[in-house]
């Protein structure tokens, strides 16, 4: 086997061209240069912009603690794409974020919004027209840790437990709340759905459809969807499927109004299914509001094994809705939301944010604030650059996970060459990435 030799290149070398497009994105489809530094004075250092900007860098390339600032390759570059004038250290990431988290999230998160508004994302809709938003906390662990808000979560573990809202099926993400790991789900629901609904209108014109787990099964939500449908009697209505809770309802109560008004079919041998509608009045602020229940009740007296049961085992599912359509129609469109599952995983993992960096709360909370507008820039990058026809070649599919992205897109080796005065990036003879670099970059730069 041939032996390889060492040696260092005076060449300026990148392994992460990919914030080019980044940088672009920032610079041409959100105001945050100009907002960061307006919110809040500076008579001399490094600009607020430049230290966001420099850790949204950092995000896009999986690092979330402020230490990773020295492990960049090529600081020439990552100053150039990203529109960054001088590289904070790590004790200036970590005073002035604490300093002006609040200032920052505010502003980065607006910043998010602007980018989905302007760049205005394809989304596929659902069967029934609808363009899907999902809303759900997602547990993540911080155990062996004392940061602030870190408390018991219902996962079992210490962590904390942010409210994460995704817009359509490929998951563009419209909220991202941190909460601490004991407040219960409902808790500043109403609120951020309210921000939700406003912001999904502006990115589109299509019917919604909001879809909530059973943790969010209060009526103040359906009077959040009501209501904004009545502020809002010129655009497309804003529908809802919330899982019922149950909370100690009866099972045989309900078998036995399944055996009188429900149609039943076998699913296989010892397994009945019977699915109906029920007409619900439920009070809320001194109104009654009837709302559909749509209702499944199953009846098992063989288990999936091919044992008999001693007794019959009974379950119900319930699910609140403002459609029309089948009851069968409407459970199915509930269960595709277990698709923001997959969504929740690609922030914990492929961003690697489960483990906050900061040990205060407001500095966290502006973490997750720029991971949302990472996430949104990445995932609509994916969905326009490895999905064509020319894209490196990979299986089908209707979506790229975030960790594809920076493996494809993010971590390409290029050389920076400058030539009468400008830049230039030299990619490797066989690189199957340069064309859609290239590509998305005229679109981002120049469209």
């Amino acid at each position: 086997m041939q032996r390889l030799k060492f040696s260092q290149s005076r060449s300026e070398i990148t392994g992460h061209s990919g914030l080019a497009l980044v940088g672009q994105a920032i610079h041409r489809y959100t105001n945050l240069t100009r907002e960061a530094d307006q919110q809040i004075p500076l008579r001399h250092g490094i600009k607020h912009s430049d230290l966001i900007k420099s850790y949204l860098g950092l995000l896009c390339l999986g690092k979330n603690d402020f230490e990773a600032i020295h492990t960049i390759d090529s600081e020439l570059f990552y100053m150039t794409a990203l529109g960054i004038a001088k590289l904070p250290s790590e004790p200036t990431f970590r005073q002035r974020l604490n300093q002006h988290a609040k200032v920052f999230l505010s502003v980065v998160e607006k910043a998010s919004w602007d980018f989905l508004e302007n760049i205005q994302p394809e989304m596929r809709p659902l069967s029934s027209g609808h363009i899907p938003l999902d809303a759900d906390a997602t547990m993540m662990d911080n155990s062996g840790s004392h940061k602030e808000g870190v408390s018991r979560t219902y996962a079992g573990f210490e962590g904390h437990a942010p409210m994460v809202a995704y817009l359509g099926a490929e998951g563009y993400c419209l909220e991202l709340e941190l909460r601490a790991g004991q407040q219960h789900v409902q808790n500043g629901t109403p609120a951020l759905l309210s921000r939700a609904l406003v912001n999904a209108r502006k990115i589109t014109a299509l019917p919604l459809l909001l879809r909530l787990d059973g943790g969010n099964d209060s009526l103040e939500n359906m009077d959040v969807v009501l209501s904004f449908n009545e502020q809002h009697p010129d655009v497309e209505p804003v529908d809802f499927i919330i899982k019922w809770n149950p909370r100690q309802q009866d099972k045989e109560w309900w078998l036995d109004y399944a055996e009188q008004h429900g149609c039943w079919e076998e699913e296989r041998d010892g397994k009945r299914i019977s699915r109906f509608s029920v007409e619900s009045e439920r009070p809320w602020k001194g109104y009654d509001y009837s709302i559909r229940q749509v209702m499944q009740v199953t009846v098992r007296t063989i288990d999936y094994r091919g044992q008999r049961l001693l007794t019959p085992e009974i379950d119900i599912d319930g699910w609140w809705t403002s459609l029309t359509l089948a009851e069968k129609e409407v459970i199915r469109l509930y269960a595709d939301r277990g698709l923001s599952e997959q969504f929740h995983s690609e922030f914990k993992t492929d961003l690697d944010i489960e483990r906050l960096p900061s040990g205060k709360f407001a500095t966290n909370a502006l973490v997750l604030g720029c991971s949302m507008l990472v996430y949104n820039i990445l995932r609509w990058i994916g969905q326009n650059g490895l999905l064509k026809p020319r894209s490196p070649r990979r299986q089908k599919a209707k979506r790229r996970r975030i960790k594809t992205v920076m493996q494809e897109l993010m971590f390409v080796a290029a050389k920076l060459v400058r030539s009468a005065r400008a830049y230039r990036l030299c990619f490797g003879r066989d690189c199957r990435s340069r064309r859609i670099l290239d590509e998305l970059y005229q679109v981002l730069a120049f469209a």
